[in-house]
C-alpha cells in the first residue's frame, strides 16, 4: 500500500544556527500587546529582528509598547487597534497587518480576560464576554492567520491556554471552562492546518503580570494564603510566577520560528513546574 506523500512545507525565513534565534524578515501579529505578556512578546520579537503588528483594544498602552519596542529594535512594532470577538474588525485588522507587513508568519494571541465567578453564580453577561473574547476571539484570529498564512504553506500560531483549563476553579469558573475550550480548539487547528504547513500550539503560563500583581494586592491575607498554596507553591522553580520578559519571551520566539518546525498540536506549559501535561 502507497503512503500519503507529505505536504510540503513553503520555504519562509529562517535563522542561524548555533547561537540565539533571530526572527529577522519575521511578519507577526500579536494579540493584547498592551500589557503584560502581550507586551513582553511584542519585545522579545521585535529584539529578534521581527517586524511585528501589535494589536489591543487599549490604543494608548498597546502604541506605547510598540514605540519603546521599535526605539529598543532591532526590528520594529506598529500598533493596529481591534476587538477580537469582532470578527469584521478582525478580518479588517489582520488584512491591514499584512498589507502593512508584506504577508503573516506567527500569530501569537494572548488577548483574554477573566472575570472571577464561581459555578454557582457565574453572570450571565460575564460568561458571554469571556466565551466571546477568550473563544470566539482565538478561533477569529487563528483563522484569519490560517487564511493569510496557507498560500505559503507555513505558519505558527501561538495560542494562549492555562492550568485553569486543566483543574476545577472554584472561583473561576467560566475562565476555566474557556481555556478548557483553548485547549480543544488548538489540538483541532492543528490537525486541520498541518497539511497547509501551519503549526498551532497553545502555551500555558505562569507568569507575573501587571493584572496579576494588581488583582494580588485586592485580595485579604486569607486569600494570600489559600492563593499561595492553590498556585505558587507548586511551582518547582522557585515557587513564584516567572518573569514576562526574561521567562517567556525566549520560548515566544523558538515557538514562531523555524527551531520549532515539528512541534505542532501540543499544550506547552511555561509555569517553572506548576503544571503537569500528558
Amino acid at each position: 500500500m502507497r503512503r500519503p506523500q507529505a505536504a510540503s512545507v513553503g520555504t519562509g525565513p529562517t535563522e542561524r544556527t548555533g547561537g540565539p534565534v533571530e526572527l529577522n524578515d519575521y511578519r507577526i501579529v500579536v494579540t493584547g500587546a498592551a500589557r503584560g505578556m502581550g507586551a513582553a512578546t511584542v519585545r522579545a520579537y521585535v529584539g529578534a529582528g521581527a517586524t511585528v503588528v501589535a494589536m489591543d483594544v487599549n490604543e494608548a498602552d498597546g502604541v506605547r509598547v510598540a514605540e519603546e519596542a521599535t526605539r529598543v529594535g532591532p526590528g520594529r512594532a506598529t500598533f493596529t487597534a481591534v476587538d477580537v470577538s469582532d470578527a469584521d474588525d478582525v478580518a479588517r485588522a489582520f488584512d491591514a497587518a499584512a498589507d502593512r507587513m508584506g504577508g503573516l508568519d506567527v500569530l501569537a494571541h494572548p488577548a483574554a480576560i477573566q472575570r472571577p465567578a464561581s459555578a454557582s453564580d457565574v453572570p450571565v453577561a460575564d460568561w458571554d464576554l469571556m466565551m466571546a473574547v477568550n473563544v470566539r476571539g482565538t478561533v477569529l484570529t487563528n483563522q484569519a492567520a490560517h487564511r493569510l498564512m496557507a498560500p505559503n504553506r507555513r505558519g505558527s500560531v501561538i495560542n494562549f491556554g492555562s492550568i485553569s483549563g486543566l483543574r476545577p476553579e472554584p472561583s473561576a469558573a467560566a475562565y476555566s471552562a474557556s481555556k478548557g475550550a483553548v485547549h480543544s480548539w488548538t489540538r483541532t487547528a492543528a490537525a486541520t492546518w498541518g497539511p497547509d504547513g501551519i503549526r498551532v500550539n497553545a502555551i500555558l503560563p505562569a507568569i507575573a503580570t501587571p493584572m496579576y500583581e494588581e488583582a494580588k494586592a485586592r485580595m485579604t491575607e486569607e486569600q494570600l494564603t489559600a492563593h499561595y498554596w492553590q498556585n505558587e507553591n507548586s511551582i518547582a522553580l522557585g515557587h513564584a510566577y516567572g518573569d514576562p520578559d526574561r521567562d517567556l519571551g525566549p520560548v515566544m520566539v523558538f515557538l514562531a520560528s523555524e527551531a520549532s518546525r515539528f512541534i505542532t498540536g501540543q499544550l506547552i506549559p511555561v509555569d517553572g513546574g506548576q503544571a503537569s501535561v500528558r
